[in-house]
């Protein structure tokens, strides 16, 4: 599912202190499988060579004296003709202008205008060059042609001064360039949902009831939908993961604000992957405040928290939406016959169902081990793999099930 993968990337690389940033992002994107050819003006010469380029690629990088060679008249459509993305980073204001402008008078610049795929920049310049009036306004004439800017970040300049002018990190660009090379895919069109991570229900205002959940399995599952083109909401409980780029984000805490977005969302969405750790009790009376050592009660009183695939499967029976939904079930015994009842009782199409405790899957791993149960009868079992594996199983069961609707 990996959208970079077998894709023909020509990264531009002007000059810029940052291009020696473009080596490291060169690298990622090749070891994401891209076949990434470098174009350098003759500035970023001066701060990089083209060999370095060469040997994170294991292709050539290409220079201005190049056009002065034997097939200097058509190295640029050449180059242009079978590229999946331009990426230009670093771009400075000078190659901004010629862009906004149509000039074309060196190798990156008459490719730019000789291509026929996407555009992507990542600008970096000091900060007066960034917010200056011409340099905005040749920015804002390109992203009117659908031209996308990515950054820049606010930071350290090498002026000395502290100011937006700072390019992109390249794995947050990597981020970016796999969400656009999504576009198109089998889900393009498509709304999901995504649950991820735990809840945490208060018993006062410092301590509160919540579980081992990292999200991890959830977001690997944002990522797989996203990559198939889906537009995702990804609905988080508190976790310290950064959102896949391009996912929608809700940050909930509690099993009732979870329902409440879930809820919200999932009558406009395709597809609901409950892969969240919803509390099953929270405290039925939360103290107002601490409560301390020499006042602890003997006991807390717990209340059931409102079943959230319950309430989804009652508005489906009325809306029709979400056109499919999967629950988890995270067992220590019985794994079949709990989660088929559970795919029964909460309306699934398909129920994702792992034992939990064991040391390579579960809660805080980076692997999982799961059995697919779906409505029809059928179960699959899963061997040991990696999340973002388990993710991509899951996901191409989504992908069936809305072809079949399409075949109907």
């Amino acid at each position: 599912m990996n959208p970079i993968q077998g894709k023909h990337i020509l990264l531009g690389v002007t000059g810029s202190i940052a291009a020696y940033k473009a080596v490291d992002l060169a690298s990622k994107l090749a070891q994401a499988g891209a076949e990434v050819d470098v174009l350098l003006t003759e500035a970023a010469t001066r701060f990089v060579s083209p060999l370095s380029f060469q040997s994170v690629t294991g292709r050539s990088a290409h220079t201005d004296a190049e056009l002065w060679g034997a097939e200097a008249h058509v190295l640029h459509v050449n180059l242009g003709r079978p590229a999946d993305l331009l990426l230009v980073a670093p771009v400075t204001a000078n190659t901004i202008a010629k862009f906004a402008h149509g000039l074309a008078d060196n190798l990156l610049s008459l490719t730019a205008l000789s291509a026929r795929c996407p555009l992507m920049i990542a600008p970096a310049m000091d900060g007066g060059m960034f917010s200056s009036i011409p340099n905005q306004e040749n920015l804002h004439k390109l992203i009117s042609r659908g031209v996308i800017v990515v950054g820049p970040e606010e930071g350290h300049l090498a002026s000395g001064l502290s100011a937006r002018g700072r390019m992109t990190e390249p794995g947050e660009i990597l981020n970016r360039v796999r969400h656009l090379l999504a576009r198109g895919g089998r889900l393009c069109g498509r709304k999901v949902i995504v649950t991820a991570g735990g809840t945490q229900e208060p018993l006062d205002p410092v301590r509160m009831l919540t579980n081992r959940s990292s999200g991890k399995q959830g977001f690997a599952i944002t990522q797989a939908a996203l990559d198939e083109g889906a537009e995702v909401t990804l609905i988080a409980g508190p976790v310290a993961l950064e959102s896949p780029c391009g996912a929608k984000r809700v940050d909930v805490k509690t099993a009732e604000e979870m329902r409440a977005a879930v809820l919200t969302e999932a009558a406009v969405s395709d597809a609901l992957i409950m892969a969240a750790a919803v509390a099953d009790f929270r405290p039925g009376d939360p103290a107002p405040r601490k409560l301390k050592k020499s006042a602890a009660p003997n006991s807390i009183r717990l209340e059931r928290t409102q079943d959230i695939l319950t309430a989804v499967s009652e508005a489906r029976e009325k809306s029709g939406r979400p056109l499919m939904t999967i629950g988890f079930s995270a067992e220590t015994e019985d794994l079949e016959t709990n989660a088929r009842k559970k795919l029964k009782a909460k309306g699934l199409d398909l129920i994702v169902a792992n034992v939990v405790g064991r040391a390579d899957s579960g809660f805080e791993t980076e692997t999982n081990r799961v059995t697919l149960f779906s409505a029809d009868g059928s179960a699959e079992a899963l061997p040991l793999m990696e999340k973002s594996q388990v993710a991509e199983a899951i996901i191409e069961r989504v992908i069936v099930q809305f072809t079949k609707e399409l075949g109907k």
